[in-house]
């Protein structure tokens, strides 16, 4: 213990300038519930932080830091923060106490040897100079979504709003903003400039002005599902379960034996195609004004009311109003539909639990899978298709995950990780597949032990 000293009332304090040992337990129990509820604290590299207070004035937002209370968020700091020696400074003053020198450096739920040959990985990684970006490839992914969208409104303003003109005006806007989308998620990594407030000025700027939607609700969201994915009640993504889809083979049972029933879930595989992308489109219109109101980010909302005056001033003096409307939602529906089940066929298929506090690698792979690698899928997927690499390294320009995918397989071969990799098609087909799995496990459940008076709902149920 660090040396200690009588105060005037009788009570021991630690030192000034001296750490506080603490144990794993200790730790574990600082997770703002139970015995400790106004308590936070999380572990980075061995020393002991209490993020109580500070958690709700993260940049990164708050329930990202507060779903690691009570663990190491060493590599989930060191995945997120591209200057991590930078950060720390501001982490000084939230400094409380280390480990002792008997604890180990994580939890007993990880693997240690994993943990420690992912640090040297990525210290691979960073001499290999893939965490720095090439510009011109961004440049150039910008440039493509930049002029399809420009050509889109040029179609209907030279060829008119027949039919014709109408499908190729909506396909090239959909693409153009479908590429948007991943290059802002490009932006949003903080992947695409140096530094970080270059990304973030882009950022705003493609969020707000060219896709109509504020940067810091996709941060927050976004953040939350990289670091615990297909966490439930932390992956935010996994909000459809349970009042849309039954998600995760124990999840749909327990709700099954909950007797719960929002959907017809033995039913999900069929609805899916429909019912996502046009829930989606919902969801987000109300969302991200909801959003940017209530969390008072004018800045946000002034671009977003900016972004929709643009297209109105565009468009409807070349259409009119209705088939403007027509034009848009038509363009918005093949985008959702784009991608969901871009985004979709990397994590559904997957394991779908609660957090169990996984390390950063083992966390990541159960819930990610990747794709083919063709220039085809690359494109169409925004390089989501290797899911894996920038799960394990969100900050890493995509140009450079078929670089570093070789050595992920050679670690997680390792040490017997399971790395998945399937062609598109069995990807997309997988989630549907998955979704009759989940549902009929949920079924299962719920008819298990029906009494007499639950015949009427059974019938209902087939």
């Amino acid at each position: 213990m660090p040396p200690q000293s009588e105060t005037s009332e009788g009570k021991t304090e630690v030192e000034p300038g001296v750490l506080e040992l603490f144990t794993w337990e200790e730790v574990g129990l600082r997770t703002g519930k139970g015995n400790f509820k106004e308590e936070r604290w999380l572990v980075i590299d061995r020393k002991v932080y209490d993020v109580s207070q500070f958690y709700l004035q993260h940049p990164g937002g708050p329930r990202l830091i507060r779903h690691y209370s009570g663990q190491d968020a060493t590599d989930a700091f060191t995945a997120f923060h591209k200057d991590e020696d930078l950060v720390k400074k501001y982490l000084n003053s939230l400094l409380i106490g280390e480990l002792k020198p008997d604890q180990p450096s994580c939890e007993p739920t990880k693997n240690e040897m994993l943990v420690h040959d992912f640090h040297e990985l990525r210290m691979k990684v960073k001499k290999m100079g893939l965490l720095k970006s090439n510009v011109p490839f961004f440049a150039f992914m910008f440039l493509h979504a930049f002029l399809l969208d420009m050509a889109s409104w040029f179609t209907i303003w030279y060829f008119g709003k027949s039919w014709v003109p109408f499908l190729i005006g909506v396909a090239m806007f959909t693409v153009a903003q479908i590429q948007y989308g991943f290059f802002q998620h490009d932006l949003g990594h903080i992947s695409v400039f140096q530094k970080p407030k270059w990304n973030r000025l882009a950022h705003a700027f493609v969020m707000g002005i060219l896709k109509g939607g504020p940067k810091s609700w996709w941060i927050d969201l976004h953040n939350r599902h990289h670091a615990k994915p297909n966490c439930f009640l932390k992956d935010p993504d996994l909000n459809m379960h349970p009042f849309l889809f039954s998600l995760g083979k124990s999840l749909s049972v327990e709700l099954g034996k909950k007797k719960k029933k929002y959907m017809p879930y033995q039913h999900q595989h069929k609805y899916f195609s429909l019912l996502a992308p046009l829930t989606f489109i919902a969801f987000v219109q109300l969302a991200i004004f909801r959003y940017a109101i209530r969390k008072k980010m004018w800045n946000d909302l002034a671009l977003m009311l900016f972004y929709n005056f643009r297209m109105c001033l565009m468009f409807i003096p070349l259409m009119g109003f209705k088939t403007f409307m027509a034009y848009y939602w038509l363009a918005r529906s093949l985008e959702s539909t784009w991608f969901l089940w871009v985004s979709q066929m990397n994590h559904i298929p997957m394991n779908i639990s609660y957090d169990q506090n996984l390390d950063w690698v083992s966390s990541q792979l159960s819930a990610t899978c990747n794709v083919d690698h063709s220039w085809f899928n690359d494109w169409f997927t925004g390089h989501l298709n290797f899911q894996i690499e920038h799960h394990l390294f969100p900050t890493m320009p995509r140009h450079n995950y078929c670089k570093v995918a070789p050595l992920v397989k050679s670690l997680c071969a390792k040490h017997g990780v399971h790395y998945e990799c399937k062609p598109i098609l069995t990807a997309f087909a997988d989630i549907l597949h998955s979704l009759k799995e989940y549902g009929q496990d949920w079924q299962e459940a719920y008819l298990h032990e029906l009494g007499v008076g639950d015949v009427q709902t059974a019938t209902e149920i087939h």
